[in-house]
């Protein structure tokens, strides 16, 4: 009798304050929400003025015939055209830069990545001194880019440098290479002559050099995560280094060198400063990056330069997407 009573009086309880827990409930989903809105209200702030403004001003300019003489006069409701597009597009060496920016983003990241894969693995097992070997790894990622500009330019002087006097003195050079200031060579190797670009292979090197710490730090964080019970199988099993590389580590290293692949592309992509520093854009190494600041400074064309950098923002947006589109879910899954 008792359990019965109890049933019955169950529904009576439940149904009476149900409009008050829900009246509460609103309120406080209400406050949650002003709460969530005032904590994000910085931030949101901060990107609308540092990323939001400055990218609608340079869509804006790059529609209408802005110099630095009447940069006063641009304003939302100015005369909108595409002739700096058209300008952009037809005036020579806009494609010769922008195939140098893709040559010189895929190898740098490349070469990067691979002194970044070779420095991780050499280090990845304990050894005195290993700590120091370590930090000093990372001095070219993190010294001032002028500091290091400014040796590699001293090194390579073809007239008091040390690579040249070494190549002359030992390596069997004829004379003294230029290598910041000539645009190609004639070079022999096994009896096959080819063309390269000095210049643009040099800063290629320079690049590689400078940002492969920063894959050396993702890969060698990757590799202390990779179980030492799989290695020590297949070296149980009788595995070559080449064999235990191939089917142990690359395996469990690809997704992070997927990642490290996008973000260096973009990163090198959009570099200005070292190649600036180096060459100042000359001898065959002008990207589009430092196109668009001697639009910018030397003819005070704002339109054009923001023509350029729009051209080359949609372009990396879309190799970006692509990579998004068919890259990205499969390394999630991996």
């Amino acid at each position: 009798m008792s359990t019965t009573r109890k049933n019955d009086e169950a529904p009576a309880r439940s149904s009476a304050p149900v409009p008050r827990t829900r009246g509460k409930r609103s309120s406080m989903a209400k406050a949650e929400q002003r709460a969530g809105f005032a904590l994000i209200s910085p931030t949101l702030i901060i990107v609308i003025v540092m990323i939001v403004l400055p990218i609608l001003w340079t869509i804006m300019l790059a529609f209408q015939q802005i110099r630095l003489l009447n940069l006063r006069t641009a304003g939302v409701l100015g005369n909108y055209t595409i002739s700096n597009f058209t300008e952009v597009f037809s005036s020579p060496g806009f494609i010769e830069a922008l195939i140098t920016t893709l040559v010189y983003s895929v190898a740098g990241t490349g070469l990067a990545i691979l002194f970044g894969l070779i420095a991780a693995l050499a280090l990845r097992k304990p050894f005195k001194g290993r700590t120091f070997v370590r930090a000093a790894t990372l001095i070219p990622y993190v010294a001032p880019i002028v500091a290091v500009t400014f040796v590699w330019t001293t090194m390579l002087n073809p007239q008091f440098g040390i690579v040249n006097h070494w190549g002359t003195q030992y390596l069997g050079w004829d004379q003294a290479i230029p290598f910041l200031s000539e645009r190609q060579r004639e070079v022999s190797f096994l009896g096959l002559s080819f063309t390269v670009p000095t210049a643009l292979l040099t800063v290629i090197a320079f690049e590689a050099w400078r940002s492969f710490p920063f894959a050396f730090l993702f890969l060698t964080a990757r590799l202390q995560a990779v179980p030492g019970s799989l290695d020590e199988a297949a070296r149980v099993d009788g595995a070559t280094p080449t064999q235990r590389f191939r089917h142990i580590l690359l395996p469990q290293l690809l997704p992070t060198i997927a990642v490290l692949s996008v973000l260096r592309f973009i990163w090198t992509f959009n570099s200005f400063d070292d190649i600036y520093l180096l060459t100042g854009g000359g001898a065959g190494t002008e990207v589009v990056a430092v196109r668009v600041y001697n639009f910018l400074t030397a003819r005070g064309d704002i339109g054009a330069a923001s023509a350029q950098a729009l051209v080359l923002a949609v372009i990396l947006a879309v190799l970006v997407g692509i990579y998004l589109k068919f890259f990205a879910k499969k390394e999630e899954v991996s």
